[in-house]
């Protein structure tokens, strides 16, 4: 699960702590035989893309490689597989990092990248409450191949005990997720099941009770409680409604199987464009990208669309954010049939821009409710540099010598009114973090966000990660 990874022996747990050093110790010796040239490129390549997003673990706040390796060692202790060792060290650069599927196919091959997308969830934002998801997810997991189920034995192990031991109301969710997957994991390494069977019955003993959560208690929300109209209908409207995937996707080129692929070459130039559907018996079965042809038939280059890779008109641009997350195209279905396309590019387009800038100052908006609800009377100017109090005095000064009303609050930075809230840990709490630095991390990226939306800058290449965050995180609020 991303963004819970932590080692297994960090759990002061005797049993945990035992058998998984049973297996650090036979790991050690075959380790660097293990990390093959495959292996070793996907540790490098996995290591810097969370790297560049400055991705953490939740809860210690190491490097998230530390949760990549652990579970690439695990994985190494039953298996001498390299692409399986590869897709551990990649099971989530595509669900958290700017890289989609299509790179990791590309720069590792595609049994590796087959791998990797056995081990990435298909449900959008868009499917449903938190029950919902999962399910779709563990159905996902149930389809997928052995080695695939091996490699998530081994990341359900190595997050079961950091959860557990950070986050007790949590892990009772989590612990109960666990057990539902376990079930569909049993065609996986049978060593990896028995170890994540017993860990799983260590840490449910270490909370004091049975991890059963009724069926709704999280399945319509899955953080803090949102403030008077972040939520509801009207919100929803605001957020879902207004922008959906048809008014941004273009039309898509569609060409017969027996097109050759200099036609279908020339008329993707002429309308400057990388892909095009393609029929097979008059029905649109998948697609075709312009880099990759060459000889022949086009339909010697096809690629079929992916469960998870087709939204229809109507999604939000959360679940096309989603898509975007794991593939290069997300397709757009229209009455039963693929004729749109919307690549990241796209993303920049000005009602897109106008709809993340809307959300941002929603946030900003739900900043400004909290500082007051936690800081009555003012008392927040006690968390604000003096330097930067002055900055808002005088703004809110030319602003009143415009006739424009507004409180000093009003008047502070994005990144002031932030820091403001990391002060006070109920404040925290609300906004859903668990840690300052995780809370610092945010407020950085959004207030990137919000001054790249202001100035026209390429939102894609600088913000992607955050942008996938906050459309994922508002998409839960409006469903609630």
């Amino acid at each position: 699960m991303p963004g819970h990874g932590g080692a297994v022996s960090h759990i002061d747990l005797a049993t945990a702590t035992v058998r998984k050093n049973r297996y650090n110790s036979a790991s050690e010796a075959s380790w660097k035989t293990f990390m093959t040239d495959l292996a070793e490129r996907a540790s490098i390549y996995a290591t810097r893309a969370h790297q560049r997003i400055d991705h953490r673990r939740k809860y210690s706040n190491q490097p998230y490689h530390v949760h990549l390796q652990a579970v690439a060692r695990l994985v190494a202790t039953v298996t001498d597989d390299p692409e399986m060792v590869a897709a551990a060290w990649l099971h989530d650069t595509v669900e958290d990092t700017p890289a989609t599927l299509e790179d990791i196919e590309e720069a590792f091959g595609a049994p590796v990248a087959e791998l990797v997308e056995e081990l990435t969830d298909i449900s959008k934002p868009g499917d449903g409450n938190r029950a919902v998801r999962k399910e779709i997810d563990r159905m996902h997991t149930a389809q997928a191949s052995v080695r695939a189920k091996t490699v998530k034995l081994a990341d359900l192990i190595d997050n079961c005990g950091d959860i557990t031991r950070h986050d007790p109301r949590f892990a009772r969710l989590y612990l109960a997720e666990m057990g539902q997957l376990l079930d569909v994991l049993k065609e996986g390494d049978p060593r990896l099941l028995q170890q994540a069977h017993e860990l799983r019955e260590t840490c449910l003993a270490s909370l004091g009770r049975e991890a059963k959560v009724a069926s709704g208690e999280w399945s319509s929300r899955s953080g803090p409680d949102p403030l008077p109209g972040f939520a509801g209908p009207h919100f929803r409207r605001m957020f879902a409604e207004i922008f959906t995937a048809r008014d941004i996707a273009e039309p898509l080129l569609s060409f017969d199987a027996t097109n050759t692929c200099s036609e279908v070459c020339k008329a993707l130039d002429y309308r400057q464009q990388e892909v095009a559907s393609v029929r097979i018996h008059g029905s649109v079965e998948g697609y075709v990208r312009r880099s990759v042809l060459a000889d022949g038939d086009c339909a010697r280059h096809i690629r079929h669309f992916t469960v998870d890779q087709v939204v229809s008109g109507d999604s939000t641009l959360a679940d096309v954010v989603h898509v975007l997350t794991r593939h290069d195209y997300c397709f757009v279905n229209m009455l039963g049939v693929v004729t749109g396309v919307i690549s990241r590019d796209d993303i920049n387009k000005p009602m897109v821009r106008m709809w993340l800038f809307g959300l941002v100052t929603m946030i900003e908006m739900m900043l400004v409710q909290l500082i007051r609800k936690y800081f009555p009377d003012d008392r927040w100017q006690q968390e604000v540099a003096e330097k930067r109090l002055e900055k808002a005095l005088a703004f809110q000064a030319e602003r009143q010598r415009r006739n424009q009303h507004c409180q000093l609050l009003e008047c502070l930075q994005f990144s002031d009114k932030g820091q403001i809230l990391l002060a006070h840990p109920q404040a925290m709490e609300s906004l859903g973090f668990a840690t300052k630095n995780a809370a610092k991390r945010v407020i950085k990226d959004l207030e990137s966000l919000r001054n790249n939306l202001s100035h026209a800058q390429d939102i894609v290449t600088h913000d992607w990660a955050q942008i996938a965050r906050m459309s994922r995180r508002m998409e839960e609020i409006a469903r609630r």
